[in-house]
């Protein structure tokens, strides 16, 4: 593939996931306040968000091996599909007061983010060895657009339906779902050869217990799971501590901000320090965060600790994804990639229930506490492998 349309889908790729973020920031400043107006018990005030991770983990493998025979497009196509109608169903949701319905929707939205998550695979389809990193970090770039529209936009929107709070927000994503599905059409990326679809990788066993793919799957589903078992759990925290809705979406604008910013850089960091010490920056990140929530419930506590675990978030996770790019033949590509994003968004979903569940029945003090021992775990696992990789070197 050139040089000039490689360019050209990291920059399509990078306006759809901006796009694909902003209902997914839209879903985090709010999904959980509907769940807590629409559900006759509170604890289950995060099950869409939960619902909405198992909409995205369901998506893993159809998307991975729909697009390994038809092509990135037609499966991206198809993804943004999903997020009109299931956008359109929490719509409904909302104005007939359906917690059941709202959540369905939100599942069916969840699809439309599992296709998503393949943007940043697709980035690196035909890029060079070099330009991995950068790529994979130009896409999750995208998510800057979210960070500044996202939020606003779930504030200009909530009440724009006078009998029905939050129904605006959800009908202006709809159009969002929409121009993504035009965007996606300019995407130029080869379908696989006949040759590539009949090749045989190795034997699964033997890819998933590489050292390589067992790190970067740890890294993607603490950076990813951890983060959003403290988030989920943020807006309700903070209007549960009398702070308004306006402040939580706006320390939700800026945890997103801070989960995408930095990476227009961190691909060069990576190239630089390599993957293991941007993912061990990014768990030590994720230990601050939680030093901060556990030191008062003041604004500025939530704000200064969602925005240290939005740069944690960043760099775990695109130093887990650049590292996995190392564990996977070109004919394994589709099973690897689908795996492990699985596995994160499995972990997720958990992730995101236990949140409300956690906050409800205990505090949220436990909720950040219930997160050290993998952001430990993150920080010896990469440490080991780093050290195993140097010492095989120094030999």
């Amino acid at each position: 593939m050139s040089s000039d349309k490689t360019r050209q889908n990291v920059i399509v790729l990078a306006c759809c996931q901006g796009l694909l973020m902003i209902g997914t920031a839209t879903m985090l400043a709010e999904a959980a306040l509907v769940g807590h107006m629409l559900a006759e018990n509170k604890a289950l005030a995060t099950l869409p968000l939960a619902l909405q991770q198992v909409g995205v983990m369901a998506a893993m493998f159809p998307a991975s091996f729909l697009m390994r025979r038809f092509g990135r497009r037609l499966g991206f196509t198809i993804g943004a599909l999903f997020g009109t109608i299931g956008t359109l169903i929490a719509l409904l949701g909302v104005l007939w007061s359906s917690f059941g319905l709202f959540c369905f929707g939100a599942m069916l939205n969840g699809c439309y983010n599992g296709f998503g998550q393949f943007y940043r695979f697709a980035a690196v389809d035909g890029s060079s060895e070099g330009f991995k990193s950068k790529a994979i970090s130009y896409v999750l770039a995208g998510g800057v657009i979210a960070a500044i529209v996202g939020p606003e936009m779930a504030k200009a929107t909530k009440d724009l339906w006078p009998t029905h709070v939050f129904a605006g927000s959800f009908a202006a994503l709809i159009g969002v779902s929409i121009v993504a599905l035009v965007l996606l059409q300019f995407i130029d990326i080869p379908r696989p050869s006949e040759a590539e679809r009949r090749e045989r990788g190795r034997p699964f066993l033997e890819i998933v217990f590489q050292p390589a793919f067992l790190v970067a799957v740890l890294g993607g589903v603490v950076g990813y799971a951890g983060m959003s078992f403290v988030m989920t759990a943020t807006p309700l925290a903070m209007v549960g501590h009398d702070h308004h809705f306006d402040s939580a979406a706006s320390v939700i604008q800026w945890h997103v901000f801070a989960m995408f910013a930095p990476s227009f850089f961190t691909g060069d960091v990576i190239k630089r320090f390599g993957a293991f010490k941007v993912m061990q920056t990014g768990a030590a990140l994720t230990l601050l965060c939680v030093a901060i929530n556990l030191l008062g419930t003041h604004l500025q506590n939530f704000w200064v600790a969602l925005f240290l675990l939005g740069i944690g978030w960043n760099f775990l996770f695109i130093g887990a994804t650049t590292l996995l790019t190392e564990a996977y033949r070109p004919a394994e590509r589709a099973l690897v990639q689908a795996t492990n994003d699985f596995l994160i968004f499995g972990s997720v979903a958990i992730a995101s229930i236990s949140a409300g569940i956690v906050l409800d029945k205990l505090s949220w003090q436990a909720v950040n506490i219930g997160v050290l021992p993998l952001v430990l775990a993150t920080l010896a696992a990469t440490g080991w492998l780093g050290w195993r990789r140097r010492a095989g070197a120094a030999a």
